[in-house]
């Protein structure tokens, strides 16, 4: 099967590339920028295929014989329904490395479409949301009562310039849980608590994650809410930006931000990935009083985004073939699926 990584210029695209080829893979290597494309093709010894998510003709022409796509190219909020009609339309299965909550809910919509169409459909196939998702489901096995699952991490390093984009968008959106089975909107940094890590206290504050809908996909679980740990600082700015939401929310000043991400963020360097990394918590809770808490080490989360994406296209190229339709992670992978990445392991 030929597949392709669409985005593959990008900062996660070149490390999803790079590894793809130590594994003796062959990607198709996709983009806007051919130029960029070209050069990386030329030191792998790669195809290329250049073209816009804006153009469905020229879209579904440079999807022409491929049959799985790992999208890269974010803010997905603006191209993952595009790619995800087209795969749709040429039989091609999608995955990507998303983390809005929006576009899994997107994906999960177009459950029968896939299943019609023969089509495997995996967002968030990278540290968005692999070993939330994964761990959500090893505590759902434990306690199988569960009514409530908390969810939090803290990851070193800083963000790519595509994260720090979405983060963006977030600030106009506001938080989101899962309270009674249902999404609901909240305020930004809504709760705030701590988590244990080698005896010491992390602080952090519910995010928009998400697992906020792939968690209640893989167990049934009604409440659910995700933290991520910050500085105490952070949560007090964002709680300042709650009466700005409105005007955080204007496509003038979602460019001006982004432009400023742009010019500012370049991601971290491969030496800082290598320094640093990411714990995961997770706690669950019955109705009658049953606990159980679990917490995940793994290596830096863009590292994981390139072992836990690749490990699930080499499944679909290789393994059983699964049945067709949306999946998260876990549901697609098992739970067990986070312990086998490289550098994982769970306290």
């Amino acid at each position: 099967m030929d597949w392709m990584i669409y985005g593959a210029n990008g900062y996660t695209g070149r490390m999803v590339v790079e590894e793809a080829v130590r594994r003796g893979l062959r990607p198709v290597l996709a983009g806007r920028n051919a130029a960029e494309l070209e050069a990386m093709a030329q030191a792998h010894g790669l195809p290329v295929r250049a073209f816009a998510l804006d153009n469905p003709v020229a879209l579904r022409t440079g999807l022409n014989g491929i049959g799985l796509v790992l999208h890269c190219a974010g803010p997905f909020s603006a191209t993952s329904a595009p790619m995800l009609d087209a795969c749709l339309d040429v039989g091609a299965h999608y995955l990507d490395i998303t983390g809005e909550i929006d576009v899994f809910a997107h994906c999960h919509s177009r459950d029968a479409d896939a299943r019609a169409k023969g089509v495997v459909v995996v967002p968030g196939a990278g540290f968005d949301v692999v070993p939330t998702d994964c761990l959500a489901a090893l505590l759902k096995r434990e306690l199988p009562a569960a009514t409530s699952l908390v969810l939090a991490f803290e990851a070193g390093g800083g963000p790519s310039p595509g994260t720090a984009k979405t983060s963006v968008e977030g600030l106009g959106k506001g938080g989101r849980a899962r309270v009674g089975g249902k999404l609901v909107r909240v305020p930004l940094a809504w709760k705030t608590r701590t988590f244990e890590r080698d005896g010491e206290q992390r602080f952090a504050m519910t995010i928009p994650w998400g697992d906020v809908y792939t968690a209640h996909v893989s167990t049934g679980i009604p409440d659910i809410e995700v933290y991520m740990g910050v500085p105490p600082a952070t949560a007090v700015r964002l709680r300042r930006l709650r009466m700005l939401g409105p005007l955080l929310g204007l496509r003038p000043v979602q460019a001006w931000l982004k432009r400023q991400v742009g010019k500012k963020v370049r991601g971290p360097s491969e030496s800082t990935r290598g320094k640093t990394g990411c714990v995961v918590w997770g706690e669950a809770r019955d109705a009658a009083g049953g606990e159980v808490k679990r917490m995940l080490r793994t290596p830096n989360g863009y590292d994981i985004t390139v072992t836990a994406s690749l490990g699930i296209v080499q499944r679909l190229l290789s393994g059983p073939a699964p049945e067709p339709g949306f999946h998260t992670p876990s549901r697609l992978m098992g739970a067990d699926y986070v312990l086998s990445l490289p550098g994982v392991r769970l306290d």
